[in-house]
């Protein structure tokens, strides 16, 4: 009649799916980030580059 309690795990899982997870986002938003350092160097050049030169809601200062 010796029965052996097996050690409950799930904050332990828990923990490591957390870890898991923020350690791919943080892969992401790395990978993420220099896919737009060019254009942003361009930008800054020269703003001119930028797609929203033309916006019409920022011709001559204006705002949303």
């Amino acid at each position: 009649m010796n029965e052996v309690q097996e050690k409950d795990n799930f904050w332990l899982y828990i923990a490591l799916a957390v870890v898991m997870v923020a350690g791919a986002v943080f892969m992401v938003k790395n990978a993420e980030h220099d896919k737009y350092a060019t254009a942003a160097k361009n930008i800054a050049e020269d703003s001119s580059n930028s797609a929203y030169r033309s916006d019409v809601l920022h011709k001559n200062g204006l705002t949303k």
